[in-house]
């Protein structure tokens, strides 16, 4: 039985990065070999050296939206409406707070033309404007380990250079150290890209509770693997070419479209004892304890040599989470 315990660590407060570095492709790359156990410490701009000619790189396009939007309540008082989904037409689900928020409250927004119904207990309506309206009365939806406000840098560095399908609550934080110019070194070293979409949602932050973990439910996230890239994945596996998935969420498309899906909903939950069937490399960031994230590198790499690995980007001070550096497991 599989433990939640089994997959903590010590991780100081201090190592989990709060800002960006300017320099996207300057994070550091841990390198894990499964075969070896060896273990090497480059740059992620150094990425090209592992890729090969014919090898398959495949990202998650979907872009952050501005989802956290502040609003009052008609008495005064100050309101949160962190727009989770968009369900029909203005219908959004949602995260509302303060939780005494009735059914039925109109909430003001910063343009008062814009009108919030709370329309339900996780739901609220918007009449009176356009998507792009409420989005504009928006933030950034930083994660909740990055004690500050969001400020405008985030507007840049909280978003992939290729996002372009609106929907995510959560960066695909594994793409955020690419820049236009090492997807052009990865070209030229003749690995090809493909683009799939998983649209990150709030579940991704949800703590596991249940120590056999096996209890645990993953909430579903929207997922679409395009024609493109499907002919992509099909041509590099037919010919035994890597295919690389840059982050959990491309891991977790990726293993999804394997078993006959290429659209529709996901919460396929990966930990140790699964058995992966496209999916031969992993790009990934630095994971918190006792997370789903953890477990997926940990049945990727081997709950042993995962944490070895781990304990050793603690020792060398590595930068953990969404702004922080990153590994690659091949």
């Amino acid at each position: 039985m599989q433990k939640l315990s089994d997959f903590d660590f010590e991780l100081p407060c201090e190592l989990v990065a709060q800002h960006p570095l300017r320099a996207r492709d300057s994070a550091r790359l841990l390198v894990l070999k499964r075969k070896s156990g060896r273990v090497e410490h480059r740059l992620f701009s150094d990425l090209p050296d592992y890729m090969q000619k014919g090898d398959l790189l495949v990202l998650n396009d979907s872009r952050v939206v501005p989802a956290r939007v502040n609003a009052r309540r008609k008495s005064g008082g100050k309101a949160e409406v962190f727009l989770l989904e968009r369900r029909e037409g203005l219908t959004f689900r949602a995260l509302l707070k303060p939780a005494r928020l009735r059914i039925g409250e109109q909430l003001i927004l910063s343009d008062p033309a814009i009108v919030c119904t709370v329309s339900g207990r996780d739901e609220v309506s918007f009449s009176g404007c356009r998507v792009e309206d409420i989005y504009a009365a928006g933030s950034v939806p930083l994660p909740p380990y990055i004690k500050r406000e969001p400020s405008q840098e985030d507007s840049v560095y909280y978003q992939t250079v290729f996002a372009r399908e609106d929907g995510s609550v959560a960066a695909p934080t594994a793409g955020l150290h690419f820049t236009p110019q090492l997807l052009e070194k990865i070209s030229a070293a003749g690995a090809q890209t493909a683009y799939i979409t998983m649209h990150i949602g709030y579940g991704t932050f949800k703590p596991v509770k249940c120590e056999e973990i096996a209890r645990h439910n993953m909430e579903e996230e929207s997922f679409r693997v395009g024609e493109e890239a499907a002919m992509k994945i099909k041509e590099a596996s037919a010919a035994g070419k890597n295919i690389c998935a840059v982050g959990t969420t491309s891991m977790r498309t990726l293993e999804t479209y394997a078993s006959g899906a290429a659209e529709g909903k996901t919460g396929l939950f990966i930990y140790p004892g699964y058995r992966f069937r496209l999916v031969n490399r992993l790009i990934t960031n630095f994971h918190l304890p006792k997370t789903t994230l953890l477990m997926l590198v940990c049945a990727f790499a081997g709950t042993q040599m995962a944490l070895d690995a781990y304990r050793q980007a603690v020792e060398r001070k590595y930068r953990f989470y969404s702004y922080g550096d990153a590994m690659l497991i091949i």
